[in-house]
């Protein structure tokens, strides 16, 4: 079956459940949440009999090409390596995740439940054809489709301030994907100059180019941006607060654990790849822009008196150390960084989805409007305290691992940046423990005494984000082992190799045996 489409039978197939909700009359709203559920509990099966074939060795795989506008050198091209399989398979397994827990969610929205559940099925199929697209041009296509599915996810069902948020969202996105846009541009002109007017797209027909440093300061510029927009980093961070607040619980996770690291991942795949010398430029501003995402997310999430703007502001954070990793040119820091990706997105995704639970309960999002809640409801209290020490990097599970690789691999070669960076880790553990105490221990509040626990649904759709926690805290090697090629790959192009230790290692003397 190595010819066979993997790829895009894997998207096609949310794609396709999203047509056929929207072709279900009216009423049937069960059934277009069972259907909804079916289609992206299918993906997620053949996402993982795909990644069983995969070879660790590396190099793109289960690529497909094919031409799509020739006259422009624009193909229809799809290829995964060890950094674009783990995003697929975090795609697929958080989609049904989110769907099962958004049960409820759509009730009471100005659009039909059929059609949240729809969107949500159109942006899994969008999100996972932005990771395995190979083709720059078709990359860029998706990433803006993106902004489709998640602006009337925010607009349509969210809080009272939905319309702002979602407008601020798509205003800050469409500003960024125009000056890719741009870039993108440059990057087809250079490539009709250098092939004498048989331009390409695709991936690694762009990395043949020959830029002079110049330009690639400028086309890095234009795709750097629209990435820090998406990712979010400090200062283009501010719509993330504003949107994970009015959005729904599910949406929210969509929004930073999904769509936030197509940012990164654009920052790897593309920054690094297409502009080797400007990136090696342009790292020193970015650690410093980073360095400053980790303490001001961090800082602002203490601050926090509402839940949900409390895990954005932490994600703000997050995103800083996986940028740091990036930009470290190390292997170790940047198969953290790529680890972090997916790690943070499944500890994020618990946050949001336990953080929604208490909210539909509670009926506010406030910290101070809980208290008590682990006296009444065991169950929730122990996923959320679960859920807040995967978000503090708890040795044992798997965000550990990958903060310690992306902050270790920055301090082999940038000493200040890992040391300042690492102090993260006390005010994680500052903001994680705090809203966990005011929420859950003390006396029980009068409005939460009749709180109820965990329903079998409910916690049906937090067990799997616990269990991979877990065992990717305890067993990392086999993601790590995936990872590892990819990113030889990305340094080989860029040109960097991995710092010397300061001290030599030498063998033992005979005597010494």
């Amino acid at each position: 079956m190595n010819n066979f489409p993997w790829l895009t039978v894997i998207g096609a197939l949310p794609a396709l459940g999203a047509v056929v909700l929207a072709l279900l009359p009216k009423g049937r709203d069960l059934l277009a949440k069972q259907l909804a559920l079916g289609f992206s509990a299918v993906a997620l099966v053949l996402a993982l009999v795909m990644a069983a074939q995969y070879d660790p060795a590396g190099g793109f795989q289960f690529v497909e090409q094919h031409n799509w506008i020739p006259a422009f050198g624009v193909h229809y091209a799809l290829g995964v390596d060890g950094i674009g399989i783990i995003l697929v398979l975090m795609t697929a397994l958080l989609t049904p995740v989110v769907i099962l827990a958004s049960w409820n969610d759509a009730e009471g929205g100005r659009r039909s439940v059929k059609t949240y559940f729809a969107l949500m099925l159109v942006l899994e199929a969008l999100a996972l054809g932005v990771f395995s697209a190979t083709d720059v041009f078709l990359f860029y296509l998706l990433f803006e489709a993106t902004l489709i599915p998640i602006y009337f996810l925010i607009g349509s069902y969210g809080g009272p301030r939905r319309s702002y948020a979602a407008v601020k969202f798509l205003i800050y996105s469409l500003v960024g994907g125009l000056l890719m846009l741009a870039a993108i541009v440059g990057l087809y002109a250079i490539s009709v100059t250098q092939t004498n007017g048989n331009p390409s797209f695709l991936l690694s027909a762009l990395t043949q180019l020959s830029i002079d440093p110049a330009t690639q300061k400028w086309l890095f510029a234009g795709f750097f941006v629209a990435f820090a927009i998406k990712a979010p980093m400090w200062p283009l961070h501010t719509w993330l607060p504003d949107a994970a607040r009015e959005a729904t619980p599910g949406t929210s996770v969509l929004l930073v654990s999904i769509l936030d690291k197509i940012g990164t991942f654009g920052m790897i795949r593309f920054c690094l790849q297409l502009f080797p010398e400007a990136s090696k430029w342009a790292t020193p501003v970015v650690l410093a822009l980073a360095v400053i995402s980790v303490l001001y997310g961090a800082i602002l999430a203490i601050g926090q008196k509402d839940l949900m703007r409390l895990i954005a502001y932490s994600s703000v954070s997050h995103f800083g150390v996986i940028v740091l990793g990036i930009f470290a040119m190390t292997s170790v820091g940047q198969t953290g960084a790529t680890f972090y990706m997916l790690n943070h997105g499944l500890s994020t995704a618990a946050l949001f989805l336990i953080a929604g639970y208490m909210i539909a309960r509670r009926g506010s999002a406030r910290i101070a409007d809980f208290g008590g809640v682990d006296k009444v409801a065991p169950v929730l209290s122990g996923t959320f305290l679960f859920a807040c020490l995967s978000g503090l990097a708890l040795p044992g599970l798997a965000t550990f691992v990958s903060e310690f690789l992306a902050l270790s691999g920055t301090f082999t070669r940038y000493r200040v940046p890992a040391i300042i960076a690492t102090t993260a880790i006390i005010l994680a553990a500052l903001y994680m423990l705090l809203v966990y105490q005011r929420t859950m221990t003390g006396p029980v509040t009068p409005a939460v005494e009749k709180m109820h626990d965990l329903r079998p649904r409910e916690l049906a759709a937090v067990v799997p984000l616990v269990l991979v926690i877990i065992v990717l805290g305890l067993f990392p090697k086999p993601v790590i082992n995936v990872i590892a090629p990819a990113v030889d790959s990305t340094m080989t192009r860029v040109g960097v190799t991995d710092p010397k230790p300061p001290v030599p290692v030498t063998a033992p003397s005979e005597g010494a045996k």
